[in-house]
C-alpha cells in the first residue's frame, strides 16, 4: 500500500517534486527587451566587472546544488544517479520547504572521487553553495576535501556533517540531562563511515578526548594492531586490548551507532555506565531498538533515525538553515565554527518552550525538554531564524562572509517574518505595539491557544496578559505545555468560581444594564458564568485596556455582551474587517461578521473605519463597493445600495480611493476595469473589499483562505477603540498573538 501511495504521489499532475517558475514580469515585449536581449547584455556587463554582483542581479546567491552520484543511498545502497533521483529531488524540496533556498538536483553517473570532483569545481559559477548527497565512503571525503580546497563556495556533505550537527545537538542535551561533560565520557562508536567519521571528529570539537573514544567496524575494534585499516579509519586506531564491540562497550557513557541494525544487544547496554546515552542511528532498523534498551537501561537517554520513536536525529534539522546562513552572508565555507554555533543553537532550542505551531504539528506529544525530547521537531518554525542566524553571525565573526549583514538583529526578525507569512503585514502593528504597555485580558484563558499567547506576551517582556479561567486547570495546562509560568505570580489570573471582586463585578453590570431588563440576581448569574461578560466588566472598570474572547461559540453571542459593556460615550460596533496575505500581497474584506445586512449608511461607516485600520497596517486604502452589478448593470437591491452607498462617499468626502459598484473582478483586475469603466477614479488593484453583506464577506474570506491558500489576520472588530476583539473558534495560536498585537490601540 505504501509502495502504491509512494509512486502515485510521485507521478500524479506533473512528474517528480520540482518546477521551475519565473520571478520578473515577462508579459509585454518591454519585459522581454529587459529579461533577454538587448537589456540582460547589462547585468552581464556588470557581473563581468565585478563578479560580486552575480549575487544582485542571478538567483546565484539563492541557489544550491544536492549532486549526488547515488552510491550510497539511505537505506539502498548504491543504485546509482539515476535511480537517486527521486531522493535528490526530495532534497531539494527540503531546502525550498523549509529555508526558501532554490535547488537544482544533479546526478552525475561518475564513481571517480577525483573526477566527480572535477564537474562539482566546473559547476561554481552556476551556484551559491554545493550540497554532496549519498556518496559512499571512503570516495566522500576525497571529493569533498578537493572540492572544498578549489571552490569559493560552501561545499557541504551533509551525509556526514548535517548528521553529526544533529547528533551533537542531541548529546549536548542528553549531557545536560545526565550531568556529565563531554570532557569526561567515554564513547563508543559502530560504524567508521562517512557519518561516523563526522559525528567522531565533530564531538572531539566538542570537547571529547579522542583518547576516550573507541571505534568498530565490521572486524571489529579498530586497534593500533590492525593492518587492514584505510587512511580514513586509521585516524581511530587505539592502543586497546578490547577486540569486539563488547568489550568497547564496557563502562561507555555513550553509544553512537551508524552502522547495522541490531549491533548492540540488551546485554552490552547493561554494562555501560549509568545514565547512558544510546544513539542508534542506523535506518530503517536502528542498531537497538529504543524500548529493547530501555528495558536494559530504564535511565537511559536514547535518540534513532526512526520518526516514529522520540528524538530523531534529522538532518533536515540542520541542512537548510545552515545553508540559508551560509548563503546570505556570502560564506565561503561552512567552517567547524558555524557547525558548532548550529549545534549549540538547535539543542538550545529543544530547552526553549515549544512554540504553538511546533504542539499543532505534533498533536498528542510532549514537546517538553526531557529524555524524549532532546532535539526540536523538523517543523518548528523557530528553526529558520535561530539556526540561520547564528551560522550567519559566526561565518562574520570568522572571516569567511563575503557580505556581512548590517543589522544581525534586524536578519533574524526578517527571517521570522519569512516563516510566518502575516509577519511582514503585521510588522507595523507589531512595532506600535512593542511602544507601549498593555493590559489584555483573555475570556477563554483556559484554551491552550490563550496560554501560548500570554506566553508570547511575556516573552516580549511588554504586555501583561489577564487570564480568566480556574488556576488548577490553567496551571496544569502550562505544566503540560512546559511552559514555566505561575498563575497568579507571572501574570494575573481571574477565577470566575471565585473571585474577590465578584461583588463589584455584578454591581457593575447591574448598573449598565438595570434598564435593559437585567436583575440583581441575572447580573450575579452572568458574572458567576459568562467569561466574555467578565472581561468587558474588567475592561469598562478600567482593570484592562483591551479583552479578546471568541475561542469558543458563536460571534454574534460574545458581541451582544461586548456591546452590552462597552458600546457607550460613542462607541458602538461599526463592523468586522479581515485581513488576508496573499500572494499578490495583502487584501482587506469587510464585513465579515457585524451586520448581517448592512444599509448604505453602514457601509460608509464601514469603508471609512476599514481604511484607518488599513492605515495602521501602512496600507494606502483603494476601495472598491462589491456587487453583483458593474456601475448601474443590474438593479436588483443590493446594487442600488452598493450605488447609494457610493454616492455618500462622494458627499462625505473622504481621502482615498473608493469606486463602485463593480464585481470583484473588476474590483482586482485594473485592465478589466479600463475596459468596462475607462473613468474609474481607483487605480491599480483594490486592496478593501466592502461587501453588500456578511454572507458575501464571509464566503469570499473564506474562499481566499482556502482555494486561494490567503492567510488571515482577524477579524479585526472596529468601532470600539481596540477594547475589544472576538476571534473565531478556528483561530490558531499564532493568529490569537497578532489580534493580541491590534489590541488596545
Amino acid at each position: 500500500m505504501l509502495r502504491e501511495d509512494a509512486l502515485r504521489y510521485h507521478e500524479d499532475g506533473r512528474p517528480g517534486k520540482l518546477e521551475v517558475r519565473v520571478t520578473k514580469p515577462m508579459t509585454t515585449a518591454r519585459d522581454l527587451s529587459l529579461a533577454y536581449s538587448p537589456g540582460v547584455a547589462d547585468a552581464c556587463t556588470a557581473i563581468e566587472e565585478d563578479a560580486a554582483a552575480a549575487a544582485r542581479y542571478t538567483g546565484k546567491g539563492n541557489l544550491v546544488a544536492v549532486v549526488s552520484n547515488g552510491t550510497a543511498v539511505l537505506g539502498l545502497g548504491n543504485i546509482g544517479a539515476l535511480a537517486s533521483k527521486p531522493v535528490m529531488e526530495g532534497k531539494a524540496a527540503l531546502f525550498k520547504k523549509f529555508a526558501n533556498i532554490d535547488c537544482y538536483d544533479i546526478e552525475v553517473d561518475e564513481t571517480d572521487p577525483a573526477k566527480l570532483a572535477e564537474i562539482v569545481i566546473a559547476l561554481e559559477p552556476t551556484f551559491g553553495a554545493i550540497n554532496l548527497e549519498d556518496i559512499k565512503a571512503p570516495e566522500c571525503f576525497e571529493v569533498e576535501r578537493i572540492c572544498k580546497e578549489r571552490m569559493g563556495i560552501p561545499v557541504f556533505h551533509d551525509d556526514q556533517h548535517g548528521t553529526a550537527i544533529v547528533c551533537c545537538a542531541a548529546a549536548v542535551n542528553a549531557l545536560k540531562l545526565g550531568g556529565k561533560k563531554f570532557e569526561n565520557i567515554k564513547l563508543t562508536v559502530s560504524g567508521g563511515g562517512a557519518a561516523g567519521t563526522a559525528c567522531i571528529n565533530l564531538l572531539i570539537t566538542m570537547g571529547v578526548k579522542r583518547e576516550n573514544i573507541l571505534v568498530c567496524d565490521r572486524s571489529g575494534v579498530i586497534h593500533a594492531g590492525r593492518d587492514d585499516l584505510t587512511p580514513d579509519k586509521q585516524v581511530h586506531a587505539r592502543e586497546t586490548d578490547a577486540r569486539t564491540l563488547e568489550d568497547a562497550i564496557k563502562g561507555a557513557d555513550m553509544f553512537l551507532g551508524v552502522s547495522a541494525p541490531g549491533v548492540l544487544t540488551q546485554e552490552m547496554v547493561k554494562t555501560m555506565a549509568p545514565a547512558p546515552i544510546i544513539f542508534g542511528l542506523a535506518n530503517p532498523v536502528p542498531e537497538i531498538m529504543p524500548d529493547v534498551a530501555r528495558d536494559a537501561a530504564p535511565d537511559a537517554l536514547i535518540a534513532t533515525g526512526r520518526s516514529d520513536y522520540p528524538n530523531q536525529v534529522n538532518n533536515v534539522l540542520c541542512f537548510p538553515f545552515i545553508f540559508r546562513g551560509a548563503l546570505d552572508v556570502g560564506a565561503t565555507e561552512i567552517n567547524e565554527e558555524m557547525k558548532v554555533a548550529c549545534v549549540h543553537a538547535i539543542a538550545a532550542l529543544a530547552r526553549a518552550p515549544s512554540t504553538a505551531e511546533a504542539a499543532a504539528a505534533y498533536s498528542g506529544e510532549n514537546l517538553v525538554f526531557g529524555p524524549d525530547y532532546l532535539i526540536p521537531k523538523p517543523f518548528d518554525p523557530r528553526l529558520l531564524s535561530v539556526v540561520a542566524t547564528a551560522v550567519a553571525k559566526t561565518a562574520m565573526e570568522t572571516g569567511v562572509a563575503m557580505r556581512p549583514l548590517e543589522d544581525v538583529e534586524a536578519y533574524r526578525k526578517n527571517l521570522l517574518s519569512s516563516v510566518f507569512r502575516t509577519g511582514f503585514a503585521m510588522k507595523p502593528i507589531f512595532e506600535r505595539a512593542m511602544s507601549v504597555s498593555r493590559r489584555i485580558v483573555f475570556a477563554e484563558g483556559e484554551d491552550e491557544r490563550a496560554l501560548r499567547c500570554a506566553q508570547n506576551m511575556l516573552q516580549d517582556g511588554i504586555d501583561a496578559p489577564i487570564l480568566i479561567g480556574r488556576p488548577g486547570v490553567v496551571q496544569d495546562r502550562l505544566d503540560r505545555m512546559g511552559v514555566e509560568l505561575k498563575a497568579g505570580a507571572d501574570f494575573e489570573i481571574v477565577n470566575p468560581e471565585d473571585d474577590p471582586r465578584y461583588f463589584e463585578y455584578w454591581s457593575t453590570y447591574y448598573d449598565l444594564k438595570k434598564r435593559d431588563g437585567v436583575s440583581t440576581d441575572l447580573a450575579k448569574a452572568i458574572i458567576r458564568t459568562n467569561t466574555t461578560a467578565i472581561a468587558a466588566t474588567m475592561v469598562h472598570r478600567g482593570e484592562a485596556d483591551s479583552m479578546i474572547c471568541g475561542l469558543f461559540g458563536e460571534y454574534g453571542w460574545h458581541l451582544k455582551y461586548i456591546a452590552d459593556v462597552l458600546a457607550r460615550d460613542g462607541r458602538h460596533p461599526i463592523g468586522a474587517l479581515s485581513l488576508l496575505i496573499m500572494d499578490t500581497g495583502p487584501l482587506f474584506i469587510a464585513d465579515t461578521h457585524v451586520h448581517e445586512d448592512p444599509s448604505a449608511e453602514q457601509l460608509v461607516e464601514i469603508a471609512v473605519a476599514s481604511a484607518a485600520i488599513m492605515r495602521d497596517f501602512k496600507q494606502e486604502p483603494k476601495a472598491a463597493f462589491i456587487s453583483n452589478s458593474n456601475f448601474g448593470s443590474v438593479s436588483q437591491p443590493d446594487a442600488a445600495k452598493m450605488r447609494r452607498a457610493v454616492g455618500l462617499m462622494d458627499e462625505a468626502g473622504v481621502d482615498f480611493e473608493y469606486e463602485g459598484e463593480m464585481h470583484a473582478d473588476t474590483a482586482m483586475d485594473p485592465k478589466v476595469r479600463e475596459r468596462i469603466f475607462p473613468s474609474s477614479r481607483l487605480h491599480g488593484t483594490a486592496n478593501l473589499l466592502v461587501m453588500p453583506n456578511a454572507s458575501a464577506a464571509s464566503v469570499a474570506r473564506n474562499l481566499l483562505k482556502t482555494v486561494g491558500k490567503g492567510m488571515g489576520v482577524g477579524p479585526i472588530l472596529m468601532g470600539l477603540e481596540g477594547k475589544a476583539h472576538i476571534v473565531t473558534p478556528s483561530a490558531t495560536a499564532r493568529g490569537l498573538i497578532n489580534i493580541a498585537a491590534l489590541a488596545g490601540g
